[in-house]
């Protein structure tokens, strides 16, 4: 199983409307860096949820339900389904993570502006350990 992190604006699709949903099939990718990683994720991966548009923060996690495909409205994008599967309580700061000094590599960090990213084995550790009884 591999994790991912997936940014949404809360004003476009928030947390809480992927919680009333239960599903949502993810999409609105452009950036071709992103799109590849959409294509990389398989059925049963996780999937870190974070707010970008100023609040900054993960909130949640969601498990990838279908294979990638091809957006049928942009051929060069891809799309996934993906299924809530809970909130994390409190949502872990974009502060937080950069004050942890464990992930300066990492593209959250480095490319804020990257939408969708492979989450490192060090950060899923690391957030397992502060939410040991969530869904991780």
């Amino acid at each position: 199983m591999s994790y991912f992190l997936a940014k949404t604006d809360p004003d476009t699709y928030s947390i809480g409307d992927f919680e009333r949903e239960k599903q949502t099939t993810w999409d609105g990718v452009t950036n071709a860096q992103a799109v590849r990683v959409i294509r990389d994720m398989k059925k049963g991966d996780r999937v870190f949820v974070y707010h970008s548009g100023g609040e900054s923060m993960i909130l949640g996690m969601a498990k990838v339900v279908s294979e990638p495909r091809t957006d049928p409205k942009n051929p060069k994008s891809a799309i996934v389904d993906l299924a809530f599967t809970g909130r994390l309580d409190p949502p872990t700061t974009l502060a937080e993570v950069k004050q942890s000094g464990r992930f300066n590599d990492w593209a959250l960090v480095r490319q804020s502006r990257l939408s969708t990213m492979a989450a490192p084995e060090e950060f899923v550790l690391w957030m397992q350990a502060r939410y040991p009884k969530a869904k991780i």
